[in-house]
Parts: structure tokens; sequence; C-alpha cells
């Protein structure tokens, strides 16, 4: 068959669904709207690559630690300004702070940045500006007391719901450890950059996410093309009467098919078009972008636009192998043969046999194959296309008795098990997938996440300070704020057996007898008390039988009154008497900090040592009965110091590359469920309008209404439960193999399984209760008329 030939019966084919009359656009309207669903999540796949790699593009160019902690900051310079960070966080939603201060006139301005913000103004994210303008932002607004003067551009921010500002700033100071630092410029230098080895658990993980997410658009894709085709086969049959041949007939078909496919290119760029606006405009959970970002890769756009005519193609002609045109109709309705099982298990067989060399690597011992990965999920995936018309068929000929409304629906899918299974697959292939990922994320979960050894009951928040506060009067501050039960505060003093250049000294550890107690266990305790523990917390070594003995009362030691400074060439300067009442206790296993051995309550030290009680941090327990303790703490913290950090207590820490991978599936599932809700509703849309004149012919015959809905709900029920079940073995089946690759012991959570497999019913049960309306509306005898 010569390539014109195939040209010229694709163009006829093309031709008779332009110019079928309204029931030809009808079908292609249903295959357009079905095929572009598909190819809207297609081309938002091909964009990601590029929106990866433009949040990292503004991420570097922002980066503003090129020099912390370094001696090769800058000196101070016409081109140099003072930067440091002052993030914080509103409810559970993280802001990005910058205070700047420019130290001549050609200091580089931030990225998106028009102009500096002087003392006391600052420009913020469109973002923040909408939320300082909100209604309940009162506590944020107080703990950012700046004037807004200005926004920040796209080229500054990762997301259009990024929420960030640039303050003002005057009299920043660069020291040792401090978050100020000196800049002549912004970004990320090539040092910064070093390459990392990706864990090869997790980047199976990414694979798997993928192949999962994608395949069912797949099978979404090649079912819409086939819309419509009981009345295609009709008509194809009249043209059999005028003197085309059966393979002439496949060809105008595949036509047919095709244009549906490229009418589905245009209507799927509409849609992604549309979507990438509405994208831009909205966050999901969390993430955002720029409309901009959303710009799909062109090679991978080309495939798209290529793969799917002909996909198109290649679906028509092998479905067609399985019905006979002939002139005077369709051999469809006769006695059909049984589907064969036997070929059916071939492609999970073999998707098994790719995946199993890898069983056992774990993440020791090497990458995986990532064609071996994807060929094989693959192969496990399309496995359920396969084998769930073969199901459906071997269930549904050994029903019948019933009701009539059970009846009605049993026969329906014994004479087109296929079709109710096409309908099916997508929604199979997706539960799968899920059941297999969340298994894969259940098991290894514990290898990604660690215990911090905090206790969020204990301490709720704790605050670091830039600089070292007086201790009481940070206890003062926070005791008072509201939602705060207690406040725990430290300070260290250093000591020595003699003035100058003692041969033993060590340190002590400064609280009141409430945050003593969170070190050590006191059996009483009052300010004017010391302490000696005989165990140390956090150490190798836990005797302390030195400072036990050196400790002893009446003896003299010497106290650093300017601890933290530079004192090497001072000495311990002030004398201080070990009181009588000095004890030795037993440090808590479960100290709140790494304290010295000495404690000490502040009406214990001479005055000479005030000076030395300060402190860089607190740590608070909170009252859960406040919902806004948080947010108290936080201003009050803002409010002592502009550049503390406040952290919030966990008793585990999740690995970050392993949660953006599991945030990045939430948001891909999130958009693979709204296409198996939209083109499960328009392939039942199809269906019915298939049927219209056979449920108004039923009605028109006496038939109730209440039967034959009920009759339309258990073809959607059958073949669902039946798609379930299988999705169901697949997918554990699939996540036990995946586990084994891991080198994890195989759990079963049968919650999430369960949780999965409800989520596919509730979509197919959404998308059914849709359909009813239409349903009913077809149900009248004026469906009987015909052009």
């Amino acid at each position: 068959m010569s390539p014109r030939q195939w040209g010229t019966d694709l163009a006829m084919g093309a031709r008779f669904a332009l110019t079928g009359g309204r029931e030809g656009w009808v079908r292609m309207t249903l295959t357009a709207v079905g095929v572009g669903l598909g190819v809207a999540l297609l081309l938002l796949c091909t964009a990601l690559p590029n929106v990866f790699a433009a949040r990292g593009k503004v991420e570097d160019a922002r980066y503003d630690h090129t020099f912390v902690y370094s001696d090769k900051a800058p000196p101070k310079a016409d081109n140099t300004f003072l930067i440091a960070g002052t993030d914080t966080t509103w409810h559970d939603d993280d802001i990005r702070g910058r205070l700047v201060e420019p130290e001549g006139e050609r200091a580089p301005l931030p990225p998106g940045v028009d102009s500096f913000p002087g003392d006391g103004e600052m420009v913020v994210s469109p973002a923040l500006k909408d939320l300082l303008a909100s209604d309940g932002a009162e506590l944020l607004r107080e703990r950012l007391p700046y004037r807004i003067t200005g926004t920040i551009g796209e080229s500054g921010l990762i997301g259009s719901h990024e929420l960030a500002y640039y303050a003002g700033a005057s009299g920043l100071k660069v020291m040792e450890f401090s978050p100020v630092h000196r800049l002549t410029g912004y970004g990320r230098p090539d040092a910064d950059v070093a390459p990392e080895k990706t864990d090869p658990v997790l980047l199976l993980m990414i694979l798997v996410v993928f192949v999962v997410l994608l395949t069912p658009v797949a099978v979404f894709i090649a079912a819409a093309v086939r819309f419509g085709g009981e009345r295609r086969d009709r008509r194809l049959a009249a043209l059999r009467l005028v003197g085309s041949d059966s393979h002439m007939t496949r060809r105008i078909a595949a036509g047919e098919a095709l244009a549906g496919a490229l009418l589905g290119l245009v209507v799927g760029t509409g849609f992604f078009l549309l979507g990438r606006q509405t994208l831009g405009s909205t966050e999901l959970l969390g993430v955002s972008v720029w409309p901009g970002y959303l710009d799909p890769s062109p090679a991978l756009a080309a495939l798209v636009a290529v793969a799917v005519p002909v996909a198109a193609v290649l679906v028509t002609l092998l479905a067609m192998r399985g019905v006979v045109v002939e002139p005077l109709g369709v051999v469809r309705a006769a006695k059909q043969r049984r589907r064969r099982l036997w070929w059916r298990l071939l492609p999970p067989l073999a998707g098994l046999a790719m995946l199993y060399p890898m069983i056992g690597k774990g993440r020791e011992n090497g990458d995986f194959n990532q064609y071996y990965v994807i060929g094989g999920v693959l192969l496990l995936l399309i496995g359920i296309t396969a084998l769930l018309p073969w199901a459906v068929e071997a269930v549904v000929v050994r029903l019948g008795k019933g009701a009539l409304s059970w009846q009605l629906a049993v026969r329906r899918l014994q004479l087109s098990s296929g079709t109710a299974a096409r309908m099916v697959n997508g929604i199979a292939v997706a539960v799968a997938g899920a059941i297999a990922l969340q298994m894969l994320f259940t098991g290894t979960e514990s290898q990604y996440t660690k215990a911090t050894g905090q206790d969020p009951g204990r301490v709720g928040i704790q605050v670091e300070f830039s600089d070292r506060e007086p201790l009481s009067g940070v206890e003062r501050e926070f005791t008072g704020t509201k939602g705060v039960r207690a406040a725990v505060s430290l300070a260290d003093l250093e000591y020595g057996q003699t003035r100058r250049d003692p041969e033993h000294s060590g340190g002590m550890t400064v609280g009141n007898c409430t945050a003593l107690r969170e070190l050590a266990t006191l059996p009483s305790c009052k300010d004017g008390d010391v302490f000696v523990t005989r165990t140390r917390s956090h150490y190798e070594d836990p005797g302390n039988a030195d400072e036990i003995a050196l400790f002893k009362p009446g003896r003299t030691l010497y106290l650093d009154p300017s601890y933290g400074e530079a004192t090497t060439d001072r000495g311990m300067e002030a004398p201080w008497t070990v009181p009588a009442n000095v004890r030795v206790v037993d440090a808590r296993k479960d100290s709140l900090v790494e304290s010295h051995s000495v404690l000490v309550t502040p009406a214990a030290l001479p005055a000479e040592a005030a000076p030395a009680l300060a402190s860089d941090g607190v740590y608070l327990r909170l009252d859960p009965s406040v919902p806004d303790s948080r947010e108290y703490i936080r201003n009050v913290a803002a409010r002592i110091d502009p550049l503390a950090s406040t952290y919030t207590w966990v008793a585990t820490e999740e690995d970050t590359k392993y949660a953006s991978i599991r945030t990045g599936l939430f948001v891909g599932s999130v958009f693979v469920l709204a296409l198996i809700g939209a083109s499960l509703l328009v392939s039942q849309l199809e269906q019915l309008r298939e049927r219209r004149k056979l449920l108004s012919a039923l009605v028109a015959f006496g038939t109730r209404r209440r039967t034959l809905s009920l009759s339309v709900l258990w073809q959607t029920a059958l073949p669902v439960g039946l798609g379930l079940l299988l999705a169901t073995t697949v997918g554990v089946t699939l996540g036990s193999v995946l586990l084994k690759m891991t080198d994890t012991p195989v759990a079963m959570d049968w919650e999430s399984v369960l949780t999965m497999t409800g989520v596919g019913a509730a979509v197919v049960g959404v998308v059914t209760l849709l359909s009813l309306p239409p349903l009913l509306r077809m149900m009248r005898p004026e469906g009987l008329r015909t052009e």
C-alpha cells in the first residue's frame, strides 16, 4: 500500500468526521475534549523542567549567603552592602525576610527591587502585601512595623504566592558568628554549587512517580479516540456497500480518529494556556509558580504533538481488527470468541522480569537502572488494561438472574464488556499506581525520618538571639507573654582556681530554679543555691569527681565577668566564695541542653558577675489553649532582637528531598484525579448518547425510569468493582516489588490501600451522579426522532 493511498484514505476519514452532520460533530467534540484533557496534562508535564530551572535560577540569583562566617568577606567599599536574614513564620506559611543596609552609592539592588528601602521602610511581594492588608493579620503587622514603599518583581520571587520582603536598616554590624554579613553582590558562586550524589531510592521514587502519574493520561487518550465507535462502524458498513474493502475502511476509521486527535491537540493547548494563567495566580499545597515558568520544553512539546495523533491512528487500527465491517452491517452482535488469557499475562510478567534483577539493591548497592524501572512499572500498569476486559467478560458471562435493572445491566455488559472495561481502565491504572507508591513511601518513611530528641510537650518554641540579652529581662518579657506557660533561659560563666593562669578552670550554668530543674534533679531549690552534678549529661565520660572536690564551701574561685569577650590578657578577676549550701545532685538524662556540671542561681553570684548574666536564647513551654501563642512569641522575639530566630520543636524531622517528592506526588495526583473525573464524565456522556434511542424505546414501552437509572448504575458499578479489585492486586504486587528493590521489609498498610481504593471509587461515584441529569433527559420518547 502506497503512502499516497494511506494519505487519501486518512484524509477521507477526516472529511467524514468534519462533515458528518450533528452526530459527527458531537462525536468530534467529545473526542476532542477527552484527548484535550490528556494533552493539557502532558503539556503541563513538559513544562516541569522549565519550572525547576526557573525557580532554581531565581534562588541562585538572589543568593545572599556567599561569605557567611568566611574570611573572604570584602572590606567596606562604595559597592558593598550589609544584609541579615530575618525569616519568620506566619501560622504555617514561611516568610522570607531580609534587612538591607547599603554602604555606598554603587551597592547592587536585590533582584526584583527597583530601589533600596529606607530605614523603617520595606518592599514586599504582592502576596505578602495582600496578607498584611487582610483581616486577622494584626499580629503580623505588629511584627513587621515597616512602611510599604514598593513590591518585589517577578525576577526576585520563586512563585506568585511567595511571602517575602526587604526592609531598610541602619547600624548593622558584622561580627564573628553574626547573621549580618557584607556582600558586593547577589548570586551563588560556582564554588558553592557542589555536586551531590542523588540517593538511589529517591531517584527510584521520582521515576515511579512520573510513570504512575502519566500512564493513566495515556490510557485516557487511547480511550478518548474510540468514542462513538459503534456509530462509526455502522457508517463504515455503508462504505463497504459502495465498494471499499476492509483495509480501506480501517484507514478511513483511523482518519476520523486522527481528525479528533488533531482537534484534541488544539483543545488541549487551549486548556493548557487557560490552566497556565490559572496556576500562575493560585497556590497548591504550598507551591506556586509564575505563568512564565510553565513554558513547555520545545522538544517534549513536539513529541506530544507527534505522539498523540500517531497513537490515535494505531489504537484505532488495533481496535478495528476485532470488528468485521460488512456491506450489510457490522458483525459485532453475534456470539464473540472468548477472550484469551495467556497473552494478557505477558505484559505484567515481563514487567516483573525487568524489575527482578534490581531486588535487594537498596541505596548501598548502586543505582537502579532507570530504563528497567520505567519499563517494568509501565508494563505492570499497562497489564491492567489487558487483563480488565478479560476479567469483566469472565465475570458477567456467569451473571443473569436478579431484578430487571440488574438483568438489563448484565445483558448490556455481556454484549459490550470491552467498552465498559475501557471506561474503567484509567481509574484502575491510577489506583494501582497510587497503592504501589503509598506502600513505597510508607515503607521507606522511617529511612528518611529521624528522631530529633526534642519533646514538643516540654518546649514548644526555642528563640535564639543574634547577641546576648540580659537574663532577667528575657525571662520577664516572655513569662508575661500571652500563651507562654514557662520560660527557661540560661547564661554561662567561666571560673578559675586562681586570678591568672589557673591550673583548674571550667564553666558554670546560671539560671533560676525553674531553668535548673530542666537540667538536673533538684531536691529543693531557692535563689542563692549552688549545685554540682555528680553526673554530666551529653558527655561520653559521665564522671565529675574533680569539680565536686573543687567546689568545697568557703573556697575562693575567680569569675570572668566578661564572658564571651576577648579577655585572654585580663584573666579571671571577680573573686567568689563558694557558699556553704552547695549540694551534689544528679544531672537529668534528658537535660534540656548540654550544660556545665556547676549549676548556680543568680543570687549566689557577686555583683561583679552581673554583666555576664546574659543569654543567647530562651526555651518556652506553650499553653495549647491559646491558638496564636506562637505568633505572640515571635512578635516578642522580634521586638527584643529583630535578628532573632525562632524554632518550633518537633519530635521527628523529615528529609527535605523526600518531603519534596511526596509534595510533588500530591500535586500531580490532584491534576490526575481531575483528569480522571473529567474524562470519565465525558466517556459516560458518550456512552449514554450511544444508547439514547434504546433508552427512549424502553421508556416508550413502559419501562420505569427508576429501573433504567439503576441499570446504568449497575453497568458502572460492576466494571468499577472488578477494576478496583484488579488494581488492588497489581498495586500491592508492584508495591511489594519496589520495597524489595529498596531492601525494605514488606509490610502491608491496609488502611492506605483501602483509602486509595476508596478515593478511586469516590471519583467514579461523583461522575455517576453528575451523569444522572443527562440520563433522565435522554429517557424521553422524543429521543426516538431521527434525521
